[in-house]
């Protein structure tokens, strides 16, 4: 197997930057220190603050405990520490625990996550949380990268304004989700709330991020030397994300293609706790033990869930005494003995989830498929592993974990994502479009059906109105220069209309093939975003109306860039002959909605 070699860093000061992987059970944080002429590593953090309480060193337990006044009291490994839950409970703290999964888009795959997850604590926005978050993370860094090395705090002094960073999310949040995440990062002071503050933060999706960690860590010679296309399944505590990508053969630098429009599920390992909860709250309900159900629930999650192996053995969770028996319900010296077929049920989703999507990557990909990489925590699971591998092997894939730690993949490839930037084309997971008015044609049926859609427009023409104008279909691989073009124009008697316009992108989720009108499954299109445009300074013509008087019209151009990890708007319009730009705003519903 070979790695790609990184170039020397080229600019003229050093940078830092720093990759935060929030997972909804653990998290993780890398780095790389750019020195003019160096070539950057990877570095991940590795000791943080009661460190020595958890297992896993490049981790930390997702977990912060607040008290009634909604102050910080405990975060990461030092809200997992001995003692704290008896002082959380004398003291009445709250845990915020997976509150990740909150920001998930509440259309699509996370409709019916809520009941399932635990509620954010009181008068706490997600955002605020997730700040909280982040700027522990930020201190944690800090203290590694001064305390590990030479000269750290000069080190840090000379860069902490400056520090870029790159936050990953599941693949399946969208721009709502990221503009959520950037609000959160300058509410944690990552950065100012300004043009130049945005620029210093990137987004890269999980399934990407681990395509990095994959090419640094072990992607099969198969997929490095003939561009075999590969599934990468990060399998993590709330979501499982599967991308699909291939090596773009004959080129000079070694650059990656996405071939299949990535996928998120919610099967992480945190829905194997809940199948067991459901499960042991109707076994234990007239048990004396079933008040000590989240404590057993804790145990089996930290215990028994990760050593799980074999279905035909008969697994056992301690949580009690030497006293604690109930014969009846298989309690003896503080032990709960389960079936293994028990337990195999409840990881039984997240492995028929994997299966599944592997198999409609395989179908749905721009090229073949021959092999399949495991990573993220969960993927470390020998059964889980296990069962993926004897399903999909007789199928001709290739299954295969990489030998590095698999749990720490999202950090270290979101810094090779930085530095590296090896996926130069992506595949869109939707159908992108506006809405818009149409010349109206009699002689279309569809048309005259909607003939109480039609107007006439201020030069005289009769249109129609709620047609769904396509911008980019779902499944088209998309190189990051690409450019989706989309002519408009604005007639209005008055020049003020002008001063400020908006555009929306809409997705369609639907099944029909070429969607082409509002009113046709209506409940699939979800408003993306609205590109805000100031017209003004644009050039206006005044134009004679068919029954008389003034009217303006502008042309103009709408341009977005779909190919990056980031949706791109630019307006474009001439003037004399000659194409002018203009940056636009996008603004983001707080969440997907069919609102109109």
């Amino acid at each position: 197997m070979t790695t790609p070699t990184r170039s020397p860093y080229r600019g003229l000061r050093r940078k830092l930057v720093l990759a935060f992987d929030v997972g909804t059970t653990y998290s993780g944080i890398s780095y790389s220190i750019l020195d003019p002429g160096i070539v950057p590593e990877i570095k991940p953090v590795t000791q943080f603050p009661a460190q020595e309480y958890i297992s896993g060193a490049s981790k930390i337990p997702t977990v912060i405990y607040y008290d009634r006044t909604g102050k910080v009291r405990a975060v990461g490994a030092e809200a997992m520490r001995e003692g704290i839950y008896e002082v959380a409970e004398e003291e009445k703290w709250i845990k915020a625990e997976w509150f990740k999964l909150h920001l998930r888009s509440k259309v699509g795959a996370g409709r019916g996550v809520t009941s399932e997850i635990p509620p954010l604590p009181l008068n706490k926005t997600v955002n605020e949380v997730f700040a909280d978050f982040l700027r522990y993370l930020l201190e944690c860094a800090s203290a590694y990268i001064q305390s590990t090395n030479a000269n750290g705090a000069d080190l840090w002094t000379s860069v902490k304004g400056q520090i870029d960073f790159v936050l990953s999310h599941p693949n399946g949040w969208e721009g709502t989700q990221q503009s959520e995440m950037r609000k959160a990062a300058v509410m944690a002071g990552l950065i100012p709330d300004n043009v130049a503050g945005h620029s210093r933060l990137t987004f890269v999706t999980e399934g990407e991020a681990s395509l990095h960690f994959s090419i640094q860590n072990g992607l099969p010679s198969g997929a490095m030397k003939n561009g075999d296309g590969v599934v990468i399944v990060d399998a993590g505590g709330g979501t499982i994300d599967i991308s699909s990508y291939s090596k773009t053969m004959g080129a000079g630098k070694d650059t990656f293609e996405e071939i299949a429009a990535p996928q998120c599920h919610f099967h992480g390992s945190v829905f194997v706790s809940i199948h067991a909860r459901l499960y042991l709250e109707q076994y234990l309900a007239e048990s004396k033990f079933i008040d000590d159900l989240d404590h057993i629930v804790r145990q089996f999650d930290k215990t028994t869930k990760l050593r799980f192996r074999d279905d035909k053995e008969q697994q056992y969770v301690q949580f009690g005494s030497a006293r604690d028996t109930e014969q009846q319900y298989n309690i003896r010296f503080g032990q709960l003995k389960l079936q293994g077929s028990d337990v195999a049920a409840f990881f039984e989703p997240s492995i028929e989830c994997i299966k599944k999507a592997v198999l409609e990557q395989k179908t749905s990909s721009h090229k073949p498929i021959s092999h399949v990489v495991l990573v993220g925590g969960f993927s470390a699971n020998d059964w889980l592993f296990e069962k993926v591998h004897s399903a999909l092997t007789p199928l001709g894939l290739n299954i295969l974990r990489p030998e590095s730690h698999v749990n720490k993949a999202v950090s270290d490839g979101a810094i090779s994502f930085y530095l590296d930037h090896f996926v130069r084309t992506r595949v869109s997971k939707l159908t992108y479009g506006n809405f818009c008015h149409i010349p109206f044609d009699p002689t279309l049926q569809d048309h005259k059906t909607r003939a109480d859609k039609t107007f006439m427009s201020m030069s005289g023409h009769k249109r129609i109105s709620d047609s769904f104008d396509v911008i980019l279909p779902k499944n088209t691989q998309v190189s990051e220069a690409k450019e989706f073009r989309k002519s408009y124009f604005r007639e209005s008697v008055s020049k003020e209309e002008f001063k400020s316009a908006s555009f929306s992108v809409w997705c369609y989720r639907g099944a029909v093939v070429e969607p082409k009108w509002k009113d046709v499954d209506t409940k699939n299109y979800t408003k993306l975003c609205t590109i805000e445009v100031d017209l003004s300074h644009l050039p206006l013509q005044p134009r004679t109306r068919p029954g008389g008087g003034t009217y303006y019209r502008l042309d103009y151009d709408i341009v977005l860039l779909f190919g990056l990890t980031e949706l791109k708007a630019l307006v474009a319009w001439k003037e004399n002959g000659i194409e002018k730009r203009s940056v636009t705003k996008i603004v983001y519903d707080p969440d997907t909605t069919n609102d109109g």
